[in-house]
């Protein structure tokens, strides 16, 4: 089914309404911890990063307040917390505008998402629609395993390509949620290994944008209000674009964020 492109209006009040920004669903004493876990540098909370600035918790919320839209009150300690949908349209749009920019010079690009249930669809259409626009997919270290630390259940993850996005899987074959940079290092790995260049981009979110931003790759992503590491990044220059969002609701309310995106990126030819 063709979904219309909203407008601007449209779009923010759809954000609202769905609370992929707006009043959302994570709670600010979620966002206080995350904060305070990610100046504390645990690497659970790193995504792969490694901050050159010494980001204490009240820095983070500071700069969490002005690129993402959270309550910039330290005093604010428990209940409701947000994110700026207008934050999130502008970034929105310098997301598009980077999908268009590599479907212009027909990029290499990895797609990859450590959010299999929410956001698979999203990247699968993306992935579908740079690959008709002429970009090279690429598809490194399929297969891959590595352990979880002892303090996660010491399990197994390998990564899988569902279509052309990575994703991890557990034990079972299950997809999973993931923070972890692994994967994508591992990816860029055997690039080298096979004396292929850096991709030219990486989408995605989490743990796969982090990594990717770390070691030089161009990478754009997703990040909700309690994941401060990836504005870390941007606020740095290693993550060209963060989109500020609820990055765990229905998959179907990404839709008319998907249109809107395809539309700007003149890539709306297919049906998302």
């Amino acid at each position: 089914m063709t979904v219309a492109v909203p407008t601007p209006s449209e779009l923010r009040s759809h954000l609202v309404r769905g609370r992929i920004a707006g009043d959302v669903a994570t709670s600010r004493e979620n966002n206080l911890r995350h904060y305070r876990l990610m100046s504390e540098r645990h690497p659970g909370h790193l995504f792969g990063l490694e901050p050159d600035g010494r980001w204490n918790a009240d820095d983070v919320l500071a700069l969490m307040a002005r690129r993402c839209g959270v309550v910039a009150d330290p005093a604010h300690r428990s209940g409701q917390d947000t994110i700026d949908p207008d934050l999130t349209i502008a970034a929105l749009d310098a997301y598009a505008d980077r999908v268009a920019l590599a479907a212009k010079r027909r990029e290499r690009v990895i797609v990859a998402t450590g959010h299999p249930d929410g956001l698979q669809e999203w990247y699968r259409t993306l992935a579908r629609v740079l690959r008709d626009a002429g970009c090279t997919l690429l598809r490194p270290a399929a297969g891959w395993t590595y352990r979880t630390p002892t303090a996660e259940g010491g399990q197994s993850r390998t990564v899988r390509y569902r279509g052309d996005v990575a994703m991890v899987v557990d034990d079972t074959g299950d997809f999973r949620h993931t923070h972890s940079a692994r994967g994508v290092r591992a990816m860029l790995a055997e690039l080298a290994a096979r004396n292929e260049p850096l991709p030219d981009l990486l989408i995605g979110d989490h743990g796969w944008a982090g990594g990717a931003g770390q070691a030089g790759v161009p990478a754009i992503g997703f990040a909700d209000c309690n994941d401060p590491a990836l504005f870390v990044a941007a606020e740095e220059g290693r993550v060209e674009v963060v989109v500020p969002l609820d990055d765990n609701v229905a998959p179907h309310l990404y839709k008319p964020l998907m249109a809107y995106v395809l539309d700007r990126s003149g890539l709306s030819g297919i049906n998302p």
